[in-house]
C-alpha cells in the first residue's frame, strides 16, 4: 500500500528481518505529509485531511491548465485569422473554423467548471434541498427490517440531544435524499459527499453548537450507522467499479499460495499449543465476520477484534508482549489462512465511506493500515520473501508440489479434494496404528520385566533364608523358678512388714 511501503528485503540482516518484505517501520504507516495522523492506500499514503487538499489542489490546478489551454488556443486561431490574407471565402472559412474550435473549448472549460462547483462535491446546496422536498422512492419504501430497528435506534438517540439533535436529523435526512439522485455519479463523488457531509456536521456541531469533542464522536458514529445502513447495497462493490474483480484476483491468489507454511513468513505462533490454536481460530472468525457487516465501523472493529487475537496469540507461545514486527507476518497468515470474502471491495467500502477521524488515529486506524499493508504484501510475495529459491516457488505455485507433503504424494491437479483428505486421513490413521503397537510392545515389554524383577527378589530372599536359618529358642522360665534356685536366698534380709502407730 502506500501509506505503509514494505521495505527492501536486504535492509536488515538479523534474524527477525530475514522476513524481509514482511518488515515494515511504525513511521511508514503514517501520512507521507507528516501531519501525524495514519495514511491510507486508496489516499496515495496521505490521510483524509492531507488527500482532500491534494485533490482539490489538484482539481484546482486541472482547471487553471484548462483554462491556459483555451486561452492559448484562442490566440493562435486570432494569430491565424489576423495573418491570413487569402480569399474571402479562406477567411470565411478560417474563421468558422474557428468559431467553432473556440465554442468547443468555451463549453468544455465551462463544463469543467461547473463539475468542479457542481452540487456532487458540495452537501446542502439549494438544488439539493429542492430535490430533498420531492418525494422519494428510496423514502417511501418498504424498509428491511434491521434498516427499521437503525432508524428508531437513531431517533431515539438524537432525541436526548432535543434542538441539536432535531438539526442533525434533518441535516441527515436531507443528505440521504440529496444521494438518492447522485447515485448516477462515480463512486469516488459520492464518495467525496460523504466525506464532506461527516466534516460539515462535525464541525457545526463544534462550533454552533459547542458540543464537546468526546460527544462529537459518540454522535458521528451513529450517523455514519444510519446513513450507511440505509446506502449500502447501493455503494458496496458497485457495479461501475472494479472491486469485483480485485476481489476475484486476490482471493484466486491466496488460493494459489495455500502451501505457505508459518516457518517461511516467521510467525511467532505454536498452533500446537490449544490456547493459541483457539485464538488463531477466532482471529481467522473475525476477518471473516467482517462481511457480514454493514457500517464501517463494525468492520473495522472486526479488524480490531482479529488483531488483538493475534497479539494474545503471540503473547502466549513467546511468553512475552508481542512486537509489531511479530504480528505482521502473523496478520499476513491469517489473512492467507482465512482467505476472508470480499476483502478488496471491504477494504474499499471502508476507505471511502468510514468516519475519517477514525481511520487517521487510534487502534483502529492503526489495525486497518495494517491490513492494508498485509494485502498488499500478499499481492507482491515472491520467493525472495519467503526465502526459497525461484524454481521451488515456481512449483509451488503451479501446484506440482508442497512443502507439506512428500516427494512420493504428489497428486494431479485435478484430483479431488476429498479424495486427498480422505488418503491424508488413512495416512494418520496408519500412523496412529504404529504408534499403539509400539506402544504395546513397551507395554508387554514392561510386564515381563516386572515379573522377572519379583521372581528375582522372591529368589534372592529364599537364597538368604537358607544360608543363614532360623533357631527357635525354648521359652524362657518363670520369676518363681529363677529364684527358687537361687542359692543366696538365705542371706537375704527379711521382708518389711507394715507396723501400726498409736497417734
Amino acid at each position: 500500500m502506500a501509506a505503509a511501503k514494505l521495505k527492501p528485503s536486504r535492509e536488515k540482516m538479523s534474524l527477525k528481518s530475514e522476513r524481509r518484505g514482511i518488515h515494515v517501520d511504525q513511521s511508514e504507516l503514517l501520512c507521507k505529509k507528516g501531519c501525524g495522523y495514519y495514511g491510507n492506500p486508496a489516499w496515495q499514503g496521505f490521510c483524509s485531511k492531507c488527500w482532500r487538499e491534494e485533490y482539490h489542489k489538484a482539481r484546482q490546478k486541472q482547471i487553471q491548465e484548462d483554462w491556459e489551454l483555451a486561452e492559448r488556443l484562442q490566440r493562435e486561431e486570432e494569430e491565424a485569422f489576423a495573418s491570413s490574407q487569402s480569399s474571402q471565402g479562406a477567411q470565411s472559412l478560417t474563421f468558422s473554423k474557428f468559431e467553432e474550435k473556440k465554442t468547443n473549448e468555451k463549453t468544455r472549460k465551462v463544463t469543467t467548471v461547473k463539475k468542479f462547483f457542481s452540487a456532487s462535491s458540495r452537501v446542502g446546496s439549494k438544488k439539493e434541498i429542492q430535490e430533498a422536498k420531492a418525494p422519494s422512492p428510496s423514502i417511501n419504501r418498504q424498509t428491511s427490517i434491521e434498516t427499521d430497528r437503525v432508524s428508531k435506534e437513531f431517533i431515539e438517540f438524537l432525541k436526548t440531544f432535543h434542538k441539536t439533535g432535531q438539526e442533525i436529523y434533518k441535516q441527515t435526512k436531507m443528505f440521504l435524499e440529496s444521494m438518492h439522485y447522485k447515485r448516477d455519479l462515480s463512486i469516488e463523488e459520492q464518495s467525496e459527499c460523504t466525506q464532506d457531509f461527516y466534516q460539515t456536521v462535525a464541525e457545526r456541531m463544534q462550533t454552533r453548537g459547542k458540543v464537546p469533542p468526546e460527544r462529537v464522536e459518540k454522535i458521528m458514529d451513529q450517523i455514519e450507522k444510519y446513513i450507511m445502513t440505509r446506502l449500502y447495497k447501493y455503494v458496496f462493490c458497485p457495479e461501475t467499479t472494479d472491486d469485483e474483480k480485485k476481489d476475484l484476483a486476490i482471493q484466486k491468489r491466496i488460493r494459489a499460495l495455500h502451501w505457505v507454511t508459518p516457518q517461511m513468513l516467521c510467525v511467532p505462533v505454536n498452533e500446537e499449543i490449544p490456547e493459541v490454536s483457539d485464538m488463531v481460530v477466532k482471529a481467522i472468525t473475525d476477518i471473516i465476520e467482517m462481511d457480514s457487516k454493514r457500517v464501517p465501523r463494525d468492520k473495522l472493529a472486526c479488524i480490531t477484534k482479529c488483531s488483538k487475537h493475534i497479539f494474545n496469540a503471540i503473547k502466549v507461545t513467546k511468553n512475552e508482549p508481542a512486537s509489531a514486527d511479530d504480528f505482521l507476518p502473523t496478520l499476513i497468515y491469517i489473512v492467507l489462512k482465512g482467505n476472508p470474502p470480499r476483502l478488496q471491495s471491504n477494504i474499499q467500502y471502508i476507505t471511502r465511506f468510514c468516519n475519517p477521524s477514525r481511520l487517521m488515529t487510534g487502534e483502529d486506524g492503526y489495525y486497518f493500515t495494517n491490513l492494508c499493508c498485509a494485502v498488499a504484501f500478499i499481492e507482491k510475495l515472491d520467493a525472495q520473501s519467503l526465502n526459497l529459491s525461484q524454481e521451488d516457488f515456481d512449483r509451488y505455485m503451479s501446484g506440482q508440489t508442497s512443502p507439506r507433503k512428500q516427494e512420493s504424494e504428489n497428486w494431479s491437479p485435478d484430483a479431488c479434494l476429498g479424495v486427498k483428505q480422505m488418503y491424508k486421513n488413512l495416512d494418520l490413521l496408519s500412523q496412529l496404528n504404529e504408534r499403539q503397537e509400539r506402544i504395546m510392545n513397551e507395554a508387554k515389554k514392561l510386564e515381563k520385566d516386572l515379573i522377572d524383577w519379583t521372581d528375582g527378589i522372591a529368589k534372592e530372599v529364599q537364597d538368604i533364608v537358607e544360608k543363614y536359618p532360623l533357631e527357635i529358642k525354648p521359652p524362657n522360665q518363670s520369676l518363681a523358678a529363677i529364684d527358687s534356685e537361687n542359692v543366696e536366698n538365705d542371706k537375704l534380709p527379711p521382708p518389711l512388714q507394715p507396723q501400726v502407730y498409736a497417734g
